[in-house]
């Protein structure tokens, strides 16, 4: 199967996170998407990030009902920092028949030679870019530069839809009491309400 991965934080997930998932399924001709919540994510404080259990509960409520996406957990089970390179191995060792693409945002692609082991990330998985509409793609030079001209070969780039939400701002909201109905599936947000997630 063609299968996208698409990890972050998720806290909480949100409909602009739902919506980048399908248009990478639909436009990328994805079997699956796997959504991945995050652990300890290396690049972010974790003092402050909800406790794995919750934010996985909040995709189960997400994404029921699509049989396309499909929640893989195991960075929640994983001791110290989570990086890509390792997921993705783990994954491809239970799944070596499947073909994986890395969903990232296009700033992600142009600054991937920073990330850890990037080239072997790339033996294990495709890039799929996605940019926002009437934006030009990012400079990639430094990226070629530093992994070679094939590296273009292994990015495919997909279209989202301008919509201008983030997790931060959603907890920002929550705690001035503001409204985020429409910004999540309403199970969402009636669990974060029931749980009393981000009112600190």
């Amino acid at each position: 199967m063609r299968i996208g991965i698409f990890g972050g934080t998720f806290d909480p997930i949100h409909n602009g996170h739902l919506l980048l998932a399908e248009q990478c399924r639909e436009q990328a001709a994805l079997d699956e998407v796997w959504l991945i919540p995050a652990g300890s994510p290396p690049h972010k404080e974790t003092t402050g990030i909800t406790a794995g259990k919750q934010r996985r509960e909040m995709l189960e409520f997400a994404i029921a009902g699509n049989p396309s996406f499909v929640i893989q957990d195991l960075e929640l089970h994983r001791d110290g920092p989570s990086y890509t390179v390792d997921t993705l191995q783990q994954l491809k060792e239970s799944h070596p028949a499947d073909d994986f693409f890395l969903i990232i945002g296009a700033d992600s692609v142009r600054d991937f030679h920073t990330w850890r082991e990037p080239e072997a990330i790339l033996e294990q998985a495709h890039l799929i870019g996605v940019n926002r509409p009437n934006i030009s793609l990012p400079d990639l030079s430094n990226l070629t530069d530093k992994l070679g001209d094939t590296v273009i070969t292994k990015i495919s780039w997909v279209t989202m839809p301008g919509i201008d939400l983030s997790s931060t701002d959603i907890r920002q909201r929550i705690r001035e009491n503001k409204s985020v109905r429409y910004m999540m599936p309403r199970a969402v947000e009636v669990y974060i309400h029931n749980n009393r997630l981000y009112l600190d």
